[in-house]
């Protein structure tokens, strides 16, 4: 079955289990996430839910947020997504998805945004080996051969330069769900996951199962 829902990442811990072992673990907040609109076969053809999560004062939305919500009857949110869940046509607009769709010891595939490095060189940013590094050279972090001269005659496209590293869209999959606290709204998923603390990482049930 299809699941997927919102959180924000809180930051990292360590949770003592039974028989012992220490598991490093990444602290999730999820709090319900508010179906906003619902996609269906005749009218969009396809089945889908938009969700919303997290509150946003209203002086800081523009006239077609407030009218998208205003038509759900629903609070403002700051964040939107799409999720196309096996059991879509069930839900409705206003229906909250909440943390009890996962369980403890399911695996799940997290999403986040990755945190920025800005400008880096061709050796941190894509791992590329340095030049010697004896004192006769005059080469040792630089990008590497652009190409031949002649022909080509130009850097062809997808060569690996210096730039800026991070802000990226990262994907960790198999994460063990460790603990989930339902009071709380707190999910613990064993090892780290991609962001910033705060930032905002979508949750779904592993493709690698």
């Amino acid at each position: 079955m299809k699941k997927a829902i919102l959180g924000t990442k809180v930051g990292m811990s360590q949770l003592f289990m039974e028989d012992g072992r220490v598991v490093p673990v990444t602290v999730i907040s999820v709090e319900p996430n508010v179906v906003i609109q619902k996609k269906t076969v005749e009218t969009d053809g396809y089945e889908a839910v938009q969700v919303g999560y997290q509150n946003k004062r209203e002086k800081l939305a523009n006239k077609p947020e407030k009218g998208h919500f205003a038509k759900a009857d629903a609070p403002i949110k700051r964040f939107l997504r799409e999720f196309k869940l096996d059991n879509a046509a069930e839900l409705n607009v206003g229906d909250e998805i909440k943390l009890d769709v996962f369980e403890e010891g399911e695996r799940v595939d997290v999403t986040g945004i990755s945190k920025g490095k800005g400008f880096a060189g061709s050796i941190k940013r894509h791992g590329q080996h340095t030049g010697p590094m004896s004192h006769g050279s005059g080469y040792h972090r630089g990008s590497g051969s652009m190409g031949a001269c002649s022909d080509p005659s130009k850097v062809m496209k997808g060569k690996k330069l210096p730039g800026h590293m991070g802000v990226e869209k990262v994907t960790i999959q198999n994460l063990d769900i460790v603990k989930i606290d339902t009071e709380n709204n707190l999910l613990c998923v064993k090892g780290g996951i991609p962001g910033v603390k705060g930032g905002l990482v979508v949750i779904k049930n592993t493709v690698k199962a």
